[in-house]
């Protein structure tokens, strides 16, 4: 049977494809963020969407597609969850920002601190993850009187300013002495973190408690150790880990001791609020109460805008009575179970297959040879798209239930046949586009 006859959504029609030149003509590259550009999905995943119920979304042709990875992993309650809609719209009706400070921003605070286990914390909201790492460097440059900062490298993005910017293969526009002022490390590798600050005097390290793997033991000690030894300010972004692991963030679940953590993405479910948290210590550099120079530590004309924190509040306050992680990585667990059982019923079990925690599970696509392909990951994401299932990875939330994961496990079954094809005879006929790439590329 020829693949068409097997697609149970067609490719997008006439007038999606001219939506598709319309954003491309008003704005750089179609989207507003790299991740969602036409490059990173295949040709015939819908172009624009219009809306979302739950762990669906609907496109401008009226396909509806189980997705995953909503709101670049920003979903985690779902699409248009009803405790956050209700705090949003109750908040937007006495108003969205004033010329003083809201009894929501303290509200939205000490709500974050509980929610947290640090109520000797502070914090100071912003509007995105990247605001509040550079905000957290900035506090750890005033604090240590020092310029240069150490990132892991094993970790792939940190902020759109240039101090990180500058680390990657699109660095065009960015002077080479910002670029000089960012060095990098390895991650779980104590070593070579040692190394590094023995060498040079570095204000912060930043990094992520974990991206897919677990690190060593000892590795988070580790590091708060030589922090506590060379003076340097440990920052711990917990932009994916926050709200999304198990034990509400990673500094609970692994026992990690920051001296400031970061924010954003499901603390809001997809509304625009990040923070900036830490000890008081070093926030208070950033207020009204010390001698030292002031810090421009954050100010935002929407940072305290009320949607944003209103919808922070009703996630945390789902996250005191329920753990979200916990329970999206058991989602995500038996989804990982179900999907690979079938690769192996095709036989590809060594070149696609589900990988990583329950609580970010993503796909990976490798050729005959076991390398990563780009080619077969465009195939592979064109039949997932065929059979109504949308997204550059397999991050779930807690709206996912029984009748997405039966549409998800029928589509990669489709995939991964056709996948079993292609690893014999080629792209060549099957693969209807271009590739996908990645986002960190110096020329398109």
């Amino acid at each position: 049977m020829a693949l068409d006859d097997l697609a149970s959504i067609r490719p997008p029609t006439a007038a999606a494809r001219d939506l598709q030149q319309r954003a491309h003509r008003a704005i750089p590259g179609g989207a507003h963020t790299y991740a969602k550009g036409d490059d990173q999905f295949p040709r015939n995943a819908p172009p624009l969407l219009v809306r979302g119920e739950g762990a669906r979304v609907w496109d401008s042709d009226g396909n509806e597609f189980v997705e995953y990875g909503g709101g670049l992993r920003a979903i985690v309650l779902g699409h248009g969850h009803p405790h956050v809609v209700e705090a949003v719209q109750k908040a937007i009706v006495d108003g969205t920002n004033f010329a003083r400070p809201s009894v929501l921003e303290v509200e939205a605070a000490e709500d974050l601190l509980a929610f947290l286990d640090r109520p000797d914390w502070m914090v100071k909201f912003t509007k995105n993850g990247s605001d509040a790492n550079s905000s957290a460097l900035r506090l750890a440059r005033a604090a240590t009187g020092r310029e240069l900062v150490a990132v892991c490298r094993d970790q792939p993005f940190f902020s759109v300013e240039d101090w990180f910017i500058g680390t990657t293969p699109m660095d065009a526009g960015i002077p080479a002495a910002v670029r000089d002022l960012t060095v990098a490390f390895p991650y779980d590798d104590l070593d070579a973190l040692r190394v590094l600050l023995a060498d040079r005097t570095v204000a912060a390290v930043v990094m992520e408690a974990a991206k897919y793997d677990d690190p060593s033991p000892g590795w988070f000690e580790g590091v708060r150790r030589l922090c506590d030894e060379t003076g340097t300010v440990f920052v711990l972004d917990e932009m994916i880990t926050g709200v999304r692991w198990p034990g509400r963030t990673a500094m609970g679940h692994y026992g990690i001791q920051p001296d400031l953590a970061t924010y954003g993405k499901a603390l809001g479910n997809g509304f625009s609020v990040s923070a900036v948290t830490g000890r008081r210590e070093l926030m208070e550099l950033g207020g009204l109460h010390h001698d030292r120079p002031r810090v421009f530590l954050a100010s935002y004309t929407h940072g305290a805008e009320s949607t944003g924190l209103a919808a922070c509040r009703a996630v945390t306050a789902v996250g005191m009575e329920n753990d979200i992680g916990a329970g999206i990585a058991a989602r995500g667990e038996a989804l990982e179970a179900r999907l690979n059982a079938v690769s192996r019923a095709c036989g590809v079990d060594e070149h696609f297959f589900a990988w990583g925690p329950g609580q970010v599970l993503v796909f990976v696509t490798r050729d005959a040879d076991g390398a990563p392909s780009q080619v077969l990951r465009a195939l592979a994401m064109q039949e997932l798209v065929a059979g109504g299932v949308l997204g550059t990875s397999l991050v779930m939330s807690l709206a996912h239930g029984e009748s997405e994961f039966d549409q998800t496990v029928a589509a990669w079954e489709r995939a991964a046949a056709v996948y079993a094809r292609a690893l014999e005879d080629g792209t060549a006929g099957l693969l209807r586009g271009h590739p996908t790439s990645p986002v960190w590329r110096r020329y398109n």
